[in-house]
Formats: C-alpha cells, sequence, structure tokens
C-alpha cells in the first residue's frame, strides 16, 4: 500500500470527524457520545474493540506474523472552556471546548486504525498486531491509569507503545523530540498546622499557627534553591492557603495545599522527605504539631531512546531533517502516557499543529485554540510508519 497516497485519500473524511468531535465536546468522565463514534467507526472498519474504563474505547488489529504487539495512544476528553472562535465547527456546548486537541489525538488514531485494518486484511497482512487505546479522563483523574489497571496492556502483550500531542508552538509539517525526560511527575501536598487559640490581645497564651504556616512556607522554598541540584528540576507550589475564624482571635489552624513536580522517582521521594522534615521541625519549634499528606498524581514520563530512535528515523524519511525540532528542556507539567510506557518501551512526542500565516498561534488550553488540519496527515502518516517499523524489531 503507498501509505501517503491513502492517507491523502481519506483525509476529507479525517477533517470531518475531527470537527464532528470538535464540535461536540464532552469533558472527563463523560466522554459517552464519543465514545460510541468511536465504537461505530471501529465497528464499520471491521476492528474488534471493547470498553475500558468505562467510556474510553480499546482496538484490536490482529496481523498473520509473528512481529511485536504496537500500542497507540489518543486522549479523547475535552476541557470546561468556553470556546470563542468564529469557525463553523465551533463547540456546540456551553462550557466545554476541546481547547487541548483531544479531537485531533482521536482523529489521527483512528485514520491509524482504518489504514492498519486495510493493510491487515491484505495479502500481505502485517508483521505484527495494534492495539488502540482511547483514553478517557486524560484532564481530570487520568485515564491511563484505569485502561492499564483493567489489563488493556494484556492480551496480546503490548511491546511497544507511542502517543503524541498537538502543539500549536510547532508549524504544521513538523514533529518535536526529547529523549529520556519529558513530562513530571505530581504530587498533591496538604499540610495541617496545629497551635493553640488565645484572645489576640494575648498572644502568648496561644501558639500562633498563622506565625506558624509564615515560617514553613518561607522555608520550603530553600527545598528547590538549597537541597536540589540547580541541574534538576522541581517545583514547589502552594496555592491555597486558609485559616483562623476571627480578626481578634489566634489562629489554632491553618491548612495548606499545593503540588510538587520532579522528573526522577529518587528526587520525588527525596522532596517528600523534606518538605515532612521541614513542616515538623516548624511546627515543633513553634509549639504546635503537624500533618502532611501526599496524594499521589501522574508518573514522570520518561522516553525509551530506543523508540525515540524510530520515531526520529521515519520523520526523517517522511518530513526532511530541518523539520525535526529536538526539546531542550523536560516540562514540569503532567502527561499520563507515562502509565503506558512504564508497562512498555515507549515515546511520546509533539506534533506541529500551528501555522502563522493561517493566524493558527493560540496556545493549547487556551479558549481561541485551534490547529492546521494539515497536521492530521502528518499524525496519521508518521505513526503508521513507526508502527511498522517497531514490528520488525
Amino acid at each position: 500500500m503507498d501509505i501517503n497516497k491513502r492517507v491523502t485519500e481519506i483525509f476529507d473524511e479525517l477533517v470531518h470527524i475531527r470537527r464532528d468531535f470538535h464540535m461536540n465536546p464532552e469533558l472527563s468522565q463523560q466522554e459517552f457520545r464519543t465514545q460510541k463514534k468511536i465504537q461505530d467507526y471501529l465497528n464499520e472498519w471491521g476492528i474488534e474493540n471493547y470498553v475500558c474504563a468505562e467510556t474510553g474505547v480499546v482496538g484490536l488489529i490482529n496481523g498473520k506474523g509473528s512481529g511485536k504487539t504496537v500500542g497507540i495512544r489518543a486522549d479523547i476528553d475535552a476541557l470546561p472552556i468556553n470556546e470563542e472562535n468564529n469557525h463553523s465547527y465551533c463547540s456546540l456546548r456551553v462550557g466545554a471546548m476541546h481547547a487541548c486537541g483531544h479531537d485531533a489525538h482521536t482523529t489521527i488514531l483512528l485514520g491509524i486504525a482504518r489504514i492498519m485494518k486495510e493493510m491487515a486484511d491484505s495479502e500481505d497482512s502485517i508483521n505484527g498486531n495494534v492495539k488502540l487505546f482511547f483514553q478517557p479522563a486524560e484532564e481530570t483523574i487520568g485515564g491511563a491509569k484505569r485502561m492499564v489497571e483493567e489489563g488493556c496492556m494484556l492480551n496480546p502483550t503490548v511491546d511497544y507503545v507511542l502517543g503524541l500531542h498537538v502543539m500549536p508552538y510547532i508549524e504544521a509539517g513538523m514533529v518535536e523530540l526529547k529523549y529520556g525526560k519529558l513530562n513530571a511527575s505530581t504530587d498533591s501536598i496538604k499540610i495541617t498546622l496545629n497551635g493553640a487559640s488565645a484572645h489576640g490581645a494575648y498572644p502568648d497564651k496561644g501558639i500562633d499557627a498563622i506565625a506558624m504556616a509564615g515560617s514553613v512556607i518561607t522555608s520550603l522554598q530553600t527545598v528547590v534553591s538549597r537541597n536540589i541540584s540547580p541541574l534538576n528540576s522541581v517545583v514547589i507550589s502552594l496555592g491555597r492557603i486558609s485559616g483562623g475564624v476571627k480578626d481578634n482571635v489566634i489562629a489554632d489552624e491553618v491548612k495548606i495545599t499545593g503540588t510538587l513536580r520532579a522528573l526522577d522517582d529518587d528526587t520525588r521521594n527525596y522532596v517528600k522527605q523534606r518538605i515532612k522534615e521541614i513542616v515538623t521541625n516548624t511546627a515543633n519549634a513553634y509549639g504546635g504539631h503537624s500533618t502532611v499528606d501526599f496524594y499521589d498524581g501522574y508518573q514522570a514520563l520518561i522516553n525509551n531512546d530506543e523508540v525515540v530512535d524510530v520515531v526520529k528515523e521515519n520523520a526523517e524519511k517522511l518530513l526532511g531533517k530541518d523539520n525535526i525540532v529536538f526539546k531542550e528542556f523536560p516540562s514540569l507539567g503532567a502527561e499520563d502516557f507515562s502509565y503506558f510506557s512504564d508497562e512498555a518501551k515507549g515515546a511520546f512526542f509533539h506534533l506541529g499543529c500551528g501555522n502563522k500565516e493561517k493566524g493558527i498561534t493560540s496556545l493549547i488550553h487556551t479558549d481561541t485554540f485551534d490547529i492546521d488540519e494539515e497536521c492530521l496527515k502528518t499524525g496519521v502518516l508518521l505513526q503508521v510508519e513507526n508502527i511498522l517499523s517497531l514490528f520488525g524489531r
């Protein structure tokens, strides 16, 4: 099959599919219409599929050879944003918009599914299996973890897994790659500081939890600047603080919440330990006491160099070296593709969707975000080639 020609032939249909998803966005854990549309397409093309993680879908394409099993992931949920664009295909739902490009990711995976199924049904077939992961709830609870826990990486066992994300700061027709660390792990932090209340006129009779909190907040800033190498990126951001009951009463309790971002588990665990030590010792010094709780978010996303090499080689062949850029530093943002790549060798890369000449420059998670739909071609073509390359490794 001439893959480039076939992608061009189905391009208009891909645009139609993407615009339909864009007009009908669904928030995390509410992706029921999206799920049905995905299953309708897979059923139409004769692709085995089943529901996973309640609103997600897993598809399976079996080849006739003895090659590897390659998984491809697309996230399908939208964001709680009102769209402010003026296109014929704008969101029809108040308070929901595909402002992160998941409609494009879903469409690209459907295009991949159609072409791989056609190849599997041809005389030459394909030398391996393809698993299709249409993942819900990337923007909230992390649907990837739920899919993995429900066995999506098994039967057959996935050997390699690939994912992508559209990025408007990169022009359509280009890709951005990175070896090694790409995205940070996430943990929520909850700190409770307890003192003793007293009349504001007699502060010596109490233990001021607000004064305690001030010292804790200041001291925690030194973890990154004094306990971590400046060459190792870590973020501790405290976003909320609450405490006290009245202006003239010494506060007996203050609660502080925030987020911790790190790029490897050793650093992640060390920073947690330091946070606990600083909070505990500061509270003790004031005569109070404290509790520190961490709530795990996403794992750090670390690309496998072997798989990145495959993507790089295919991108050079299909797009040209001038259309490949390498990300210099990892992002402290989160990406739950990491749950898939923790189970199999994986690579996640960025697909250019911007076009300065057309005015398509708005960043993701904004109410004017849009894509140059030519990126759909690039995404399908490159991922199909990546799958075929990985079959024989």
